[in-house]
């Protein structure tokens, strides 16, 4: 679709946000949205014409991009047919939407409670680990997120947790693997996950085991970083939930459908947990729809015993039937093969030759679809390009950078130090070149703050 201007209607969309729309994470005095006029494919448009290719992927969830054909057609099929429904009942799109589900899901998980979003996955899969060992403790990581509610915020590692943590929620944070920053002093992967697993072990032991319900990593960190953890560190995790009846919690609400490569991070690395959450990818973001994959054991416990919550729109017909054209698509058209291919042939080589010419990158990370550079001021010391939560004047190096990117026509994800590469998983070479040379254009700017 070609944009065409309408720059009226856009003055007018802006002026209704300003006056009645309340923005997450914002001081709303301090931003100024863009007003989209419409998306498609990889791509997005704003009232004025112009248009950017989104290396965002909405908030990393249009896995199959903007306004698929195949999985709009499905939402206004069922919107037809039936709209909603009570979650009580067995309904078709419910039903398989879960079976597809439940087939790509690691090992045993093939009991789906669906919720609203990848945020109250999270809360159901920590209230189910709960009552499953009565246990009250939640481990896990800094550098990591787990979405914006109150169970949620609290066990999230960056920032973003500060205002919401009352330290009552019964979670304890540790250090997860990063080489590059690595806490540890290790100098080799072997190393960071040797000594990360020796750390987590130790927590666990002065934290009292009999008192630890569940230990919650996203399988690769998304917003944090996306660090993928080195070979054998989620194997030792879940040997160390078995050694003390923990259970083993996987948040796949971001990496999840595609993104790395494979229909869920977990393959990659040949591990099994007892709860998986999900969202995002499921199908699209096209309608709000995030999930809990829950093993055989797990199950049992709510079998003659009632699961103490749910929620009114658990398994909306709307999002199932969405869910059950995204995997469709997924499957007919190869798109986690194409994450896989140009993931490792494409993205990781031109990466690579991006931190080759820019001071700026220290490092380049990812697989599939999922990828981030590590911007710094300093290769040699790893001084990172702006303080950790920089704000205002001190984050002025990373808004440079994102205002260079947009201007050429690319939207990118920043985070701190750090901006990600992950576009939708059908994007194609074409897209992908025209993106890399923009944020080689970008990368140029971030190299003037540089020593």
């Amino acid at each position: 679709m070609t944009p065409q201007p309408h720059p009226q209607a856009g003055a007018a969309v802006k002026a209704a946000d300003r006056a009645h729309v309340f923005h997450s994470w914002s001081a709303q005095d301090l931003i100024d949205p863009l007003a989209v006029a419409g998306a498609e494919g990889s791509y997005f448009w704003d009232y004025d014409g112009r248009r950017y290719l989104d290396f965002t992927s909405g908030l990393v969830f249009t896995n199959v991009g903007y306004q698929h054909p195949k999985v709009v057609a499905a939402v206004q099929e069922q919107a037809g047919r039936m709209t909603t429904f009570a979650p009580a009942f067995a309904v078709e799109a419910r039903s398989e939407a879960a079976r597809l589900i439940a087939e790509r899901t690691p090992g045993d998980l093939d009991r789906i409670f669906f919720t609203n979003g990848g945020a109250d996955a999270i809360e159901h899969a920590i209230r189910m680990a709960r009552l499953h060992t009565g246990r009250p403790k939640v481990l896990s990581a800094y550098r990591s997120y787990h979405g914006g509610t109150q169970q949620a915020i609290n066990l999230t590692g960056d920032p973003r947790r500060w205002a919401s943590d009352g330290a009552a929620a019964g979670v304890v944070h540790f250090w997860a693997p990063f080489l590059y920053r690595s806490r540890f002093y290790a100098e080799t992967e072997e190393q960071e996950a040797a000594r990360a697993l020796e750390h987590l072990e130790t927590t666990i032991a002065f934290e009292g085991p009999a008192t630890v319900a569940a230990v919650v990593l996203e399988t690769i960190p998304g917003t944090a970083g996306i660090m993928v953890p080195p070979p054998g560190y989620l194997a030792g995790v879940r040997e160390i939930c078995d050694k003390y009846g923990i259970v083993f919690v996987l948040d796949e609400v971001m990496a999840g459908f595609g993104r790395t490569g494979e229909w869920f991070a977990a393959d990659l690395f040949g591990v099994v947990p007892d709860l998986m959450t999900f969202a995002k990818g499921v199908n699209s973001g096209y309608v709000p729809l995030g999930g809990v994959a829950i093993s055989d054991r797990i199950a049992e416990t709510f079998g003659k015993r009632p699961y103490p919550g749910g929620l009114t729109y658990s398994g909306h017909p709307l999002a199932c039937a969405a869910a059950v054209a995204t995997i469709g698509v997924m499957a007919e058209e190869g798109v986690v093969e194409n994450a896989r291919r140009l993931g490792a042939e494409v993205v990781g080589p031109a990466l690579a030759a991006l931190a080759e010419r820019h001071p700026s990158v220290g490092e380049v990370r990812g697989t599939g679809m999922f990828w981030a550079l590590e911007l710094v001021r300093n290769r040699e010391t790893r001084e990172p390009l702006v303080p950790y939560n920089a704000t205002g004047e001190a984050n002025a190096p990373m808004a440079a950078f994102t205002a260079a990117a947009k201007e050429r026509g690319l939207w990118p994800f920043v985070n701190m130090n750090r901006t990600h590469v992950v576009p939708p998983c059908n994007v194609t070479e074409a897209e992908l070149k025209e993106g890399f040379a923009a944020l080689d254009a970008a990368l140029g700017v971030a190299d003037e703050y540089t020593v």
